[in-house]
C-alpha cells in the first residue's frame, strides 16, 4: 500500500479480539462476503483503511488559500522580531554563554 504507513508483517503473530453484539457481527458478515472476503480479511482490511485516514487527518495540515499565502509570505519575507523575542534571545546567550 502506499498509504505512508508501514505495512503489516507478512507473517501474523498477533492475536486481536474484540466482542460485538450479533446483529453487528452479522452486518460485517454480509459486508465481507458482499467483498468476496473472509470475515477476518473484512475486519483488518477496514480497521487498517479507518486508521490510516484518521492518522493522516491528524498528520497533515491543510491550510486554505489564504493562509497558504500567508504561510509563504512568513517564511519567505519574515516580520522583524520584537522586542519581547529580541530579551529572550540576549537572556538565552548571556545563560549559555552562545
Amino acid at each position: 500500500m502506499s498509504d505512508g504507513i508501514e505495512a503489516p508483517e507478512k507473517t501474523r503473530n498477533a492475536r486481536l479480539e474484540a466482542r460485538v453484539p450479533s446483529e453487528q457481527k452479522a452486518l460485517f458478515q454480509r459486508a465481507a462476503a458482499l467483498a468476496g472476503q473472509t470475515l477476518s480479511e473484512f475486519v483488518i482490511d477496514s480497521t487498517h483503511e479507518a486508521a490510516v485516514k484518521l492518522i493522516q487527518e491528524h498528520e497533515l495540515i491543510r491550510l486554505s488559500r489564504e493562509e497558504q499565502i500567508a504561510f509563504a509570505t512568513a517564511l519567505l519575507d519574515p516580520p522583524e522580531p520584537g522586542a519581547r523575542l529580541r530579551q529572550a534571545v540576549e537572556g538565552y546567550r548571556e545563560k549559555t554563554g552562545r
